[in-house]
């Protein structure tokens, strides 16, 4: 028990240190950073409560993480950092870039102290029904690429494109295993999943090999980043950081988020933050109270999105869950729906697994981004290609696409990735396509029988 603490803490103390430095990368995209690394541990046979604290020390380190350069130098650092620009960029043109760092920084500390206890209460409410919807599963899995679709932007588009993408999710795997790639009882998920993870990379990168695209794009020079001048916090007490109102804003919010687990997390953290920035105070005050609110939600929605499917139903039944956190419930050989974190662990390994990675990823990042959030920023800006750190994920992908299926799949994702990100790129959000690939097994002999009926 004592070895599989140490391996625990270090675990979390490894997840701070990685994503200390990706989270100041600018474009990281959260999906493509958290994913293909908990796949490794997963099938490099780690402990499945060292995986978990992994994973939560990650998440909670990215999150807060992924603002700072939106804070310091007005580039979003990842999806659910988009959310802050806007009030983050008004703050820094009225010289606040450190107040606001320091911000978001009690803002993370109030939305994860406020979500886990209350992610935990709700996953033993819903455990006497667990075993009805995860009857259910493949039929809840749809419903929710559907609602997913209609919270989006692109409604329409998003509803057409599950039907397709649950075909070629399904037809892939046929075709490796009639021309024999594959035996008949194999399936392949985790390497289409990570393709849909890459799709909007993809298009971007394919995009250079086209030469017209190449001479229309505008060639400005280097770009020039200015960061302030480094502040040192007088006081790492948030009291004394955060007003009462927006302390309680907050708190208040990061509850109310936690229950809408199974929703899109940027759409909650952008609804609800901007909800309190409408309320009563100046300009700059609206603007640091949401980002606060934000910082929170962020926190709030990303953990309750894992803990309450993993918990409660052992089914990736969010769009966090179906998304970086697939890992923890399908990875085959290793995981599957039935033998997963959910079947491995109690729910007494799952609260101490999460509470030491929250608390030591909280304890460090509260205090790094309040002290050295304008060194670090400067030293990745300086010293850490975000080419080098984007590169690193793909060929882990291709990797995997390879072990999958040999030389066939690396097609098959590159097919994946090609029409995912087309669609990501036109409105039909990672939440969609990551249900609708684990839907896809349901959908498709669904439609076929009620095509049969007609």
């Amino acid at each position: 028990m004592t070895l599989l603490l140490v391996q625990m803490l270090l675990a979390a103390i490894g997840a701070v240190a990685l994503y200390t430095f990706i989270g100041f990368v600018p474009g990281t995209d959260e999906t493509s950073v958290l994913a293909p690394v908990t796949l490794a541990l997963v099938l490099g046979g780690v402990a499945p409560e060292v995986v978990l604290t992994f994973f939560i020390s990650a998440v909670v380190t990215l999150n807060l993480m992924n603002a700072i350069p939106t804070a310091l130098v007005g580039l979003p650092g990842g999806v659910m950092s988009a959310p802050l620009m806007e009030h983050s960029l008004k703050l820094r043109r009225a010289g606040l870039a450190s107040t606001t760092i320091r911000k978001m920084a009690v803002g993370s500390l109030i939305g994860t102290v406020v979500s886990i206890p209350l992610s935990f209460a709700i996953s033993a409410a819903l455990a006497p029904i667990a075993a009805p919807l995860k009857a259910q599963a493949p039929l809840l899995l749809a419903a929710g690429a559907v609602l997913l679709a209609l919270l989006g932007h692109n409604r329409i588009l998003a509803l057409l494109s599950i039907v397709p993408l649950a075909l070629l999710f399904q037809a892939l795997p046929l075709l490796y295993k009639s021309i024999g790639v594959i035996p008949h009882e194999k399936t392949i998920s985790i390497s289409f999943f990570l393709g849909i993870t890459v799709g909007p990379m993809l298009i971007t990168l394919l995009g250079l090999l086209n030469q017209q695209r190449r001479t229309e794009l505008t060639r400005a020079g280097d770009a020039v980043v200015q960061l302030p001048r480094r502040q040192m916090a007088p006081t790492l007490r948030p009291s004394r950081i955060v007003t009462k109102g927006e302390g309680l804003w907050s708190a208040g919010l990061a509850a109310a988020s936690t229950p809408l687990f199974f929703l899109s997390p940027v759409g909650i953290t952008f609804l609800l933050g901007e909800l309190s920035a409408k309320r009563r105070g100046t300009d700059i005050q609206r603007s640091e109270r949401a980002v606060t609110v934000m910082s929170a939600l962020t926190h709030s929605t990303y953990l309750a999105g894992v803990i309450i499917p993993l918990v409660a139903l052992g089914i990736p039944l969010s769009g966090v869950s179906a998304g970086p956190a697939g890992p923890l419930f399908v990875a085959p050989p290793v995981l599957r729906i039935g033998h997963n974190l959910h079947d491995l662990l109690t729910p007494w390994q799952m609260v101490l697994a999460v509470t030491l990675g929250a608390v030591l990823a909280l304890a460090v990042t509260y205090f790094i981004a309040v002290r050295w959030s304008a060194q670090i920023t400067e030293f990745v800006m300086r010293h850490v290609p975000h080419e080098a750190v984007l590169s690193l994920f793909i060929a882990f992908i291709l990797l995997l696409a390879y072990i999958d299926a040999g030389i066939m799949n690396l097609f098959g994702v590159l097919l994946i990735g090609l029409v995912c990100g087309t669609l990501n790129r036109m409105g039909v959000n990672y939440g969609v396509q990551f249900m609708t690939l684990y839907a896809s097994a349901w959908i498709v002999p669904e439609l076929g029988h009620l095509l049969a009926l007609g």
